[in-house]
């Protein structure tokens, strides 16, 4: 008679912890805590070196302050003359050093609409100093001559547009479609003054801006994509994107219609963290920029001698959450081609909201 009032409280005893732990937890949006704890340990990894994070939480606002510096340093050898050995030179020559530091420093806001959508707006703001030593063009003198310019304002703005199209379960990798929109809100290089460089018979070989621009002067499109694929302990990352810029007429002193190239993007790496609050990132950046093209070629004075210009570099970056709603991210790039920035440093203070 007792083992007939014991089976059933025994029975009530299994059934209900059973069931609570076959039932996952979702939050309010129908997102699942699991894949809220997943994201949001990708999203610190894959954001070090990177914009390439999962989306925003959903109702969620995250302010986003941060400092860059860029340093440049190249060397340009021109000469005019005639060989009459190969190892002769009769003719003059032109050694530059150029030298160009960039400050960015930026505030950049996301909200997270749905649990798969959120947008982001950045503002940067730059200051850039470049110097320029040289000796005298085509004139056979020992002095070299030093040159500073200078430029700050406003960058341009970004408007991007970010849609995740998975939650990243069952051993499957993120996947973001990206789309970013840049206007021409600073000041692009045909905004600045310019003056025309002539050699010593009057012919025209060069321009020579007075100001350093702080924009591109050109609206900018950006469709793409990233993944995130978590591999305990590690996060492998990456990103493809094309940037189609909008040609627009610059005059005819400027050869008319300016392209100034499309861009194709990508990126790839790797982070672990090595507890819950600390994580590395190594990753690897790379940009192919075609020519600039003009619409009147007789009237160039900047064409490229190249098809295509090649910037890659590599960066890795370190994060230390301070809490549960802000961290604190150290990135460093490093150019591995002749185009890209010697080097880079990069901090970030994401703070949720």
């Amino acid at each position: 008679m007792a083992n007939s009032h014991i089976t059933p409280l025994l029975l009530t005893t299994l059934v209900l912890p059973l069931s609570a732990i076959a039932e996952p937890e979702y939050d309010d949006y129908g997102q699942s805590r699991e894949a809220e704890t997943a994201g949001d340990f990708a999203t610190d990894i894959a954001s070090i070196t990177s914009d390439r994070g999962i989306v925003t939480r959903p109702g969620r606002l995250t302010l986003e302050p941060s400092f860059s510096h860029a340093h440049s340093n190249s060397t340009v050898v021109a000469i005019e003359g005639f060989t009459v050995i190969p190892a002769l030179l009769v003719g003059l020559i032109n050694i530059s050093e150029i030298q160009r530091d960039i400050f960015v420093t930026a505030l950049s806001l996301k909200y997270g609409f749905t649990s798969r959508f959120e947008a982001a707006l950045r503002v940067p703001h730059l200051s850039i100093n470049e110097d320029l030593r040289e000796r005298q063009a085509f004139q056979g003198t020992p002095v070299d001559t030093v040159r500073e310019s200078t430029g700050r304002g406003l960058g341009d703005v970004e408007l991007s547009l970010r849609y995740q199209l998975n939650d990243g379960l069952d051993g499957m990798p993120y996947i973001i479609s990206v789309l970013r929109v840049k206007p021409p809100t600073g000041e692009g290089p045909y905004d600045v003054e310019q003056r025309v460089i002539e050699d010593s018979e009057g012919n025209p070989i060069g321009i020579e801006l007075r100001e350093r621009p702080t924009g591109s002067g050109f609206w900018s499109v950006e469709p793409g994509f990233s993944f995130i694929y978590p591999s305990d302990p590690a996060v492998l990352f990456g990103n493809l994107s094309y940037v189609w810029t909008v040609e627009e007429d610059q005059g005819i002193e400027n050869g008319g219609e300016v392209d100034p190239g499309d861009v194709v993007r990508f990126g790839f790496g790797m982070g672990f963290a090595f507890n819950e609050r600390t994580s590395f990132s190594l990753g690897y950046d790379h940009s192919v920029i075609r020519e600039t093209t003009f619409e009147q070629d007789n009237n160039n004075l900047l064409d490229a001698s190249f098809s295509r210009i090649q910037v890659g570099s590599l960066s890795f970056g370190l994060s230390q959450r301070l809490s549960n709603s802000t961290s604190l991210s150290l990135t460093v790039s490093v150019g591995v081609t002749d185009n890209a920035p010697n080097s880079e440093i990069t901090l970030k203070l994401p703070i949720s909201l």
